[in-house]
């Protein structure tokens, strides 16, 4: 009795553990489906996948990884090779822009197992991020030519913001021959898509090449195109950034009267926002001015103040030859005074 017992239990507990197993079969396989689309996209994952990119664009990447990172398991479950793809290749991302280089490498190579070329969306987002780890290596050639088959390969499909980025990084790492060129390409491609988002930035970029080549009028000219876009869309501190480079680019050409209608403005809105990076810079461009008019207790008090407000900010360690430049100023015009 003892044995016909045991033997009863022993069947109740397999029928119970494979009825359990065919419940969680069915409940995968209904998960599958309620995710599927008739087209093999998966509403859920695409959605996830979307959340992950607006906070990374919003500048929250710890919690962008962290989405990009349940995309990943989502996609693992129905072996989306795509969606594998790009939130594999965005964690490397997020790693890389928050200065974790090596421990975002192993995502970047796990992107490459499951890229394939004929994956437009996959495909793109490996080349973009591909590229910026070959630059943050130093290997600027290698990371040129990346971003300009990133560019063809998404301008041919129609894919504009991503040939946008393409462009925009090529117009970074380029030559300083190709910069000025894939600026103005990455503008087209911005304007034919009526990408609106990316013109501020990309006038602005294109501003900042042609004042590193000496080419102030055309600088200026940027400068007044990329205000024109951030003070459409743009946030406050975009405006306010996008006045500051207009009157810096009118100290540029010399013109300070000009500049100081610009950037006096905006020294009291810095001052109301407490933006403290932009007063510091703002002070400097006027110490600049005082210092050309032959001001120079104005331009040495101004040079103070920047000083003190940029060393807050940590200039030192992330533009140590212009924060040595101010330095020199004021110890200038300690002389003079």
């Amino acid at each position: 009795m003892l044995y016909r017992i045991d033997y009863l239990t022993l069947i109740a507990a397999l029928v119970f553990i494979l009825s359990v197993l065919v419940s969680c079969g069915q409940q995968n396989q209904q998960e599958d489906t309620d995710m599927q689309k008739e087209d093999g996209n998966y509403p859920e994952i695409q959605s996830l996948l979307d959340e992950a990119d607006s906070t990374f664009n919003s500048g929250n990447y710890d919690r962008a990884q962290s989405i990009y990172e349940r995309v990943e398991d989502k996609a693992m479950v129905v072996n989306h090779d795509s969606y594998l793809t790009e939130a594999r290749s965005m964690i490397a991302r997020c790693y890389l822009i928050t200065g974790k280089k090596e421990e975002g490498r192993p995502w970047l190579e796990k992107a490459e197992e499951t890229a394939s070329p004929d994956d437009p969306q996959g495909w793109s987002r490996l080349l973009g991020v591909k590229g910026r780890f070959q630059w943050q290596d130093d290997k600027k050639k290698k990371a040129t030519e990346t971003f300009k088959g990133m560019y063809e390969y998404c301008s041919e499909r129609g894919m504009h913001t991503r040939a946008i980025d393409a462009a925009h990084m090529v117009a970074i790492t380029g030559a300083p021959e190709e910069q000025i060129e894939w600026g103005l390409k990455g503008i087209k491609e911005a304007e034919e898509g009526n990408v609106t988002g990316w013109l501020a930035p990309l006038w602005n970029n294109l501003g900042w090449t042609y004042e590193d080549q000496g080419r102030y009028q055309e600088s200026l000219q940027a400068y007044l195109k990329a205000r024109e876009y951030h003070w459409r869309y743009g946030t406050e501190r975009n405006k306010l950034i996008a006045d500051w480079a207009v009157g810096h680019a009118y100290n540029k050409l010399g013109e300070h009267d000009q500049a100081a209608q610009w950037l006096r403005p905006v020294l009291a809105w810095s001052e109301r926002i407490n933006e403290v990076e932009f007063r510091g810079l703002t002070y400097q461009e006027l110490g600049d001015i005082e210092r050309a008019n032959k001001n120079y207790r104005a331009a040495y008090d101004y040079y103070v103040q920047a000083e003190r407000d940029l060393t807050a900010v940590n200039m030192p360690e992330w533009d140590a030859e212009g924060f040595e430049e101010l330095k020199a100023k004021i110890t200038e015009m300690e002389d003079k005074l």
